[in-house]
Parts: C-alpha cells; sequence; structure tokens
C-alpha cells in the first residue's frame, strides 16, 4: 500500500468516526490527489482551524480559487461549519478531510470529475 494509499484509508476513518459522514472513496482520492505534496508535510497536511489567516488561505486558495466560488461570507460561514462537523475539539483537522467536506457542503464534485 502507498503512503497516499495509506493517508486516504486514514482520512476516510476520520470521515467515519470523527465527522459520521460515510465517504466518497473516489470523491475523497481525487481530493486527497488535488492537495499535492501539502499531505505529505506534518505542517501543511493539517489546517490550524484556531488561526484566521489559516482559514483565510483555505477561503481563498482552496474555495475561490479551485472551486471557483465567488468571495461572499458564506464562504466562512461553510469552513465554520466544517470545523463544528470535524470537532471543534480536534486537534488535527487533515486537509483533504477539510477539503472534502466543503466539496460535498457546496456540491462542487463536478470540479473533480
Amino acid at each position: 500500500m502507498s503512503k497516499r494509499d495509506e493517508l486516504i484509508a486514514k482520512y476516510a476513518e476520520d470521515l467515519r468516526t470523527k465527522c459520521k459522514v460515510e465517504p466518497d472513496m473516489a470523491l475523497l482520492t481525487k481530493v486527497t490527489i488535488g492537495c499535492g505534496p501539502a499531505i505529505y508535510n506534518a505542517d501543511s497536511e493539517t489546517v490550524a482551524a484556531s488561526q484566521p489567516a489559516e482559514l483565510e488561505t483555505v477561503k481563498k486558495n482552496f474555495l475561490i480559487k479551485k472551486l471557483g466560488l465567488p468571495d461572499t461570507p458564506a464562504l466562512m460561514d461553510a469552513i465554520h461549519a466544517v470545523i463544528a462537523i470535524y470537532g471543534k475539539s480536534e486537534r488535527n483537522k487533515h486537509r483533504a478531510v477539510m477539503y472534502y467536506l466543503l466539496v460535498k457542503h457546496f456540491g462542487k464534485e463536478a470540479v473533480y470529475g
């Protein structure tokens, strides 16, 4: 099993146990691949949900640039909703899981089609 496959399995487990969501494995795989090398770096693998600058980066680089969404207050609301689903007390919020939940939230699966 490759390192990426191991990470995808870990992200799927997070979705099942922490987020109470049954993952679409094909979409999760595509979102994980879309994260690029960030998933292999301990610092960039997770989203620092308590840091406003980090959340702004997720908004700008993922929601606006990648998913093509307009910059509205709904974007930050969605990020906070996903953080609530993941669990505010959960320290390690994996970037691929957050992105997967955001893709599902906005119904933007076609971006990874």
